[in-house]
C-alpha cells in the first residue's frame, strides 16, 4: 500500500478548479430557469453564486490548513464528530454515483443520435468503461483528461460570451440579429415578469448546477503543493462564477426575449446560437454538452472514489477502499463507485419512473446538506486551527463568524422554501434526501456506539496528517 500520490500538476488543478464550476446543468437546465423567472434568473444565479463563493471560502480556509482527500468530510469528522464525517462522506459518495448514471445516460443519448447503430445502453456502457479505465491508470491520466475536457468547455463558453456580446451591441460582422438587445431585459413584461417570488423558484432550479465547485479541494490532496492549489482555486472562484454563469446567462437573455418559445424547445444556448444564424448550432452545442457530460463523469468517478478512499482510511468504509496500487490509485474505491453507477444506469433504463427517480430525488438536496455541514465545520475548525497552528490560516473566511452564520441561515431558508415547492419536485427532493440522510445518520450513530466512540479527535488529526504525508512523499 503506497497511499495516494502527488500526480496532479498545477495546470491540471487550475483547469479542474475552473471546469468544476461548469457542469452540464448550466447548458441543459438553464432554459427552465429562464422560463420561470425571466431575465430575473440573473438574480437567482447571482444569489446561488454568492452562496457558493462563501461556502467555498470556508472550505478553502479549512482545506488550505489541512489538505486531505476527504476534504469537508474529514474536516467534519474532526470538527463535529465521527458521525458528521461518516454521514456527509457517504451522502456525498451517494450523490456522485447517482450523477454517474445521469451523465452516462445524457452522454449516451447524444452519441446514439450521432451513431444510431450502437444502442443507448451500449454507449452508456462504453463511456463508463473508458473513463473507469482512465481513472484506474493513474491520477495523472484523470488530470490530463479533465484538463482537455474542461479546456473545451472554457473555450466554448468564452467564445459564446464574446460572439453573443458583440451581437447584443450590434457590432458582430455579418450578423443582423433583430431580436438581440439590452431591451430584452425589461421589454417583455419587465425584468421580473412573474414577480419577485420567481427569483427563489429560479434558485431551486439552478442551485444543483453549481455542485462540483468543491472538487478542487479534494484533488488538491494529490498535487505537489496542496496549500497553494487550494488557495488559488478559492481566490479565483468569484471571477469563475461571474464570467461563466452570470456572463453566459446574461448573453442568452439579451440575445433573445425570455419568453421566446425556442428557448424551451431547443435549449437556451442552442436557441441563442440559432438566433445568430450560426450553422449547425444544435450539433455544436451537442458537442459542448457531451464534453461537459464526459468531464462531469470523469470528475464524478474521481470524486466518489477519493471520498470512499478517505472513508476507508478513517475506518468508516471497508479497509480495501483505503488500499492503493503501485501508481497510487485506490482501485477498490473506484470499482465500487462505478459498479453502483452501472447499477443505477440499469435502473434508469429498466425502472426510470420508480427506482431511478427515487435515486435522483433522494440525492438531490445533498449539495445543500454538504454546504451546511461545511458552515458548521468551519465555525469549529477556525478555533481549532487558531489554537494549534494559526500560521496555517492562509485563507480566511470574511467577517467570521457572522457571515458563516448568515450563509448557514440562507441554506436552511432555501431548504425550507423547497418544501413549499410542489411544481418542480422541490418538496419531494428534500423529504427523500432527508430520509436517506436520516438512515445514514442512524447507521453512523450505531456504528460509533458499537465501537465505543472510536478514535479521539487527536487520533483523527494524526490520521489526517499521515494521509497528507503519504500524498507528499508517496
Amino acid at each position: 500500500m503506497t497511499g495516494l500520490q502527488a500526480g496532479l500538476k498545477n495546470r491540471h488543478l487550475s483547469m479542474i478548479a475552473i471546469g468544476g464550476v461548469i457542469g452540464a446543468g448550466l447548458f441543459v437546465g438553464s432554459s427552465s430557469g429562464i422560463a420561470t423567472a425571466g431575465p430575473g434568473i440573473l438574480l437567482s444565479y447571482a444569489l446561488v453564486g454568492t452562496l457558493v463563493v462563501l461556502v467555498m471560502r470556508m472550505l478553502g480556509e479549512m482545506s488550505a490548513a489541512n489538505p486531505t482527500s476527504g476534504s469537508f468530510s474529514a474536516h467534519a469528522d474532526r470538527a463535529l464528530g465521527r458521525w458528521a464525517g461518516f454521514s456527509i462522506g457517504w451522502l456525498y459518495w451517494f450523490f456522485w454515483v447517482v450523477v454517474l448514471a445521469v451523465e452516462a445516460t445524457a452522454g449516451a443519448k447524444i452519441l446514439a443520435g450521432w451513431v444510431p447503430a450502437v444502442p443507448q445502453w451500449g454507449w452508456a456502457l462504453i463511456v463508463m468503461a473508458v473513463l473507469t479505465a482512465t481513472n484506474l491508470v493513474s491520477v495523472g491520466s484523470y488530470g490530463e483528461f479533465e484538463f482537455w475536457f474542461a479546456g473545451i468547455k472554457v473555450v466554448a463558453i468564452g467564445a459564446f460570451i464574446v460572439v453573443g456580446g458583440l451581437a447584443v451591441f450590434g457590432v458582430l460582422p455579418g450578423v443582423d440579429s433583430h431580436k438581440a438587445g439590452l431591451g430584452n431585459l425589461t421589454g417583455h413584461g419587465g425584468f421580473l415578469p412573474n414577480g419577485p417570488g420567481a427569483i427563489l423558484t429560479g434558485v431551486l432550479l439552478v442551485v444543483f448546477s453549481f455542485m462540483g465547485s468543491e472538487i478542487a479541494t479534494l484533488a488538491a490532496g494529490e498535487s505537489e503543493d496542496p496549500q497553494r492549489a487550494v488557495t488559488k482555486s478559492t481566490n479565483s472562484i468569484i471571477w469563475r462564477i461571474g464570467v461563466f454563469y452570470l456572463g453566459s446567462i446574461f448573453v442568452v437573455v439579451t440575445l433573445l426575449p425570455w419568453n421566446d418559445p425556442s428557448i424551451k424547445k431547443q435549449g437556451s444556448y442552442v436557441a441563442a446560437l440559432d438566433s445568430l444564424g450560426i450553422a449547425h448550432a444544435g450539433q455544436i452545442m451537442n458537442f459542448i454538452v457531451l464534453t461537459s457530460v464526459l468531464s462531469c463523469l470523469n470528475s464524478g468517478l474521481y470524486t466518489a472514489s477519493r471520498m470512499a478512499f478517505s472513508l476507508g482510511e478513517r475506518g468508516d468504509a471497508p479497509k480495501a477502499f483505503a488500499r492503493t496500487t503501485s501508481r497510487g490509485v485506490p482501485m477498490a474505491a473506484i470499482i465500487a463507485s462505478v459498479v453502483f453507477g452501472f447499477v443505477a444506469v440499469f435502473f434508469n433504463y429498466k425502472f426510470p419512473d420508480s427506482v431511478f427517480l427515487f435515486l435522483v430525488n433522494s440525492s438531490g438536496a445533498v449539495a445543500l446538506f454538504v454546504w451546511l455541514v461545511i458552515c458548521f465545520s468551519q465555525l469549529r475548525m477556525r478555533k481549532i486551527i487558531q489554537a494549534e497552528a494559526p500560521e496555517k490560516l492562509v485563507v480566511k473566511m470574511w467577517l467570521y463568524p457572522y457571515l458563516t452564520w448568515a450563509t448557514a441561515a440562507l441554506i436552511v431558508f432555501v431548504l425550507g422554501y423547497m418544501l413549499t415547492d410542489t411544481e418542480h419536485d422541490g418538496r419531494e427532493t428534500v423529504l427523500l434526501s432527508l430520509l436517506v440522510a436520516a438512515v445514514v445518520l442512524v447507521v453512523a450513530v450505531v456504528k460509533e456506539k458499537v465501537r465505543g466512540g472510536g478514535r479521539t479527535a487527536a487520533g483523527a488529526a494524526s490520521a489526517e496528517v499521515r494521509g497528507q504525508d503519504k500524498v507528499r512523499t508517496g
